[in-house]
Parts: structure tokens; C-alpha cells; sequence
């Protein structure tokens, strides 16, 4: 096993880790509890810390996707991904696999779904069509289904439970759907829309740290394009590798 390889699949059991044992505590969370200066900014912690741990899910899941999360192993690479990607919004790593190869092979066509070529539709345009190709009826039913189940779970340590189910499992989602779309699609992708097009993606300018944080590098998207067999943290020294020194 390689030493990315080992590194993937370490940050990998972070991620999950960190998302089930945040899920596990904050479900048992009695909001009602809490000195009032408190509520505001440990909800908003928590939504934050909830939102970055859903958003690893899909980026797991994406390298999986790329058979770059456990290459030695596709077997398992693809049920790592299909359960991260499970857990993220019960979205079948089939259907998306199969989406995600046509975007890189399609960008900023017709035949990409995750591209909006109409410039009069908007962000808000764009946003919409992005959801509806990832969202089903059957995976609306089993969110709400998980998310009820949930708020049952929760009611028995706190009143607020059904809250609590809100505001660190559906609010973490959306906000996660909007980091990814305007990370990973609008901001790198816009620019290839019509009267003049670019021919390639666009990379966020952003230093490595704020760009974990944005998207973990899904930002650095040229060269994400450019090498899609490049694990997430290894496309900060492509990034360096691909931009120039300014000149001192």
C-alpha cells in the first residue's frame, strides 16, 4: 500500500470518525440547558464543525469516485465511497460515479450535468439544476425517513431533540450543497459559459489553508481537471506546481 494511499485512508477514518462522534454527541445536546450568551455561539460551532465533516463525506466520496481513494483495492474503494457518500445524503455512488465521469469527460458541454451554459440562469439557476441531478424521490424518502428516526433518537435525551436534528443534520447539508456547488462548480466552471468561453476550469486563488477550509482544495479546480488522479491533499503542490513564482 502506497504512502498516499495510507494517508487517504487515515484522513478518511478522520473524517468519518469525526462526523459520527460530532453527530453522536450533538444529538444529546440539551440546547435548553445552555447559559443564553452560550446558544448562539456554540450552535454556530457546531453547525460550522458539522458542515466541514458533511462536506469530507462528498470529497471522500469524489475520490473514490476517481479510484484514487484505495486504488490497490477497488473493491473496497467503492464501498468506502458508497458509504460516504450514504451517510453524506443517501446519494447512490453509482448514479453519481457515472455523472461525475461524464462532467470530466463532457466539461462544460451539453452532456455535463453539472454545468449550466444558459449565462441568463443565474447562480440561483444554476444551484437548482445542479440539486435536481443529484436529487431523487426515494432519496428525499430515506433523508426524511433517517432525519425523523434521528429526531426520535434525540427526543429521548432532550425536548429539543427535533431541533436538534435540524440544525446539525439538515442545516450542515444545505450548507454543505452550497459550499460544493460554489467551490467546486459555479465559481471554477462559470467562466466557460458563452458569449466568449474559457477553455479550462478556473482555479480559486487561495492559500492552501483557507482553501481546506473552503472546499478541502476542491477550489483548486484547473488542476483537479488537469489531474484527477490526484488524491484532495495533493492538489495544494499541484497547485504550487502549475502557478509561477512571482519574480522577487
Amino acid at each position: 500500500m502506497s504512502s498516499t494511499t495510507r494517508r487517504g485512508l487515515l484522513l478518511t477514518a478522520l473524517i468519518l470518525l469525526g462526523w459520527l462522534i460530532s453527530l453522536i454527541g450533538l444529538l444529546q445536546l440539551d440546547l435548553g440547558q445552555l447559559p443564553g450568551p452560550l446558544v448562539v455561539p456554540v450552535v454556530l460551532g457546531a453547525v460550522l464543525i458539522r458542515t466541514l465533516l458533511q462536506t469530507g463525506l462528498f470529497i471522500v466520496g469524489h475520490d473514490a469516485m476517481h479510484r484514487v481513494l484505495l486504488s490497490e483495492s477497488l473493491g473496497w474503494n467503492d464501498r468506502l465511497g458508497t458509504l460516504s457518500l450514504a451517510l453524506y445524503a443517501a446519494l447512490p455512488y453509482g448514479r453519481c460515479r457515472a455523472n461525475h465521469q461524464r462532467h470530466h469527460r463532457f466539461t462544460a458541454s451539453g452532456k455535463d450535468p453539472d454545468f449550466h451554459g444558459d449565462v441568463a440562469a443565474g447562480v440561483l439557476g444554476w444551484y437548482s439544476r445542479f440539486m435536481a441531478g443529484y436529487l431523487t424521490v426515494g432519496q428525499m424518502a430515506l433523508l426524511l425517513a433517517a432525519w425523523g428516526l434521528l429526531a426520535l433518537i434525540a427526543r429521548g435525551f432532550t425536548p429539543l431533540g427535533g431541533w436538534n436534528v435540524l440544525l446539525f443534520c439538515t442545516l450542515p447539508l444545505l450548507l454543505s450543497s452550497l459550499q460544493l456547488f460554489l467551490v467546486g462548480t459555479y465559481l471554477p466552471h462559470r467562466g466557460q459559459r458563452s458569449p466568449q468561453p474559457q477553455a479550462r476550469p478556473h482555479s480559486l486563488d487561495l492559500p492552501a489553508w483557507l482553501s481546506l477550509l473552503a472546499c478541502y482544495h476542491f477550489g483548486y479546480h484547473r488542476e483537479h481537471h488537469d489531474r484527477p488522479d490526484l488524491a484532495w491533499f495533493q492538489l495544494p503542490r499541484q497547485r504550487r506546481r502549475s502557478v509561477p513564482l512571482a519574480p522577487a
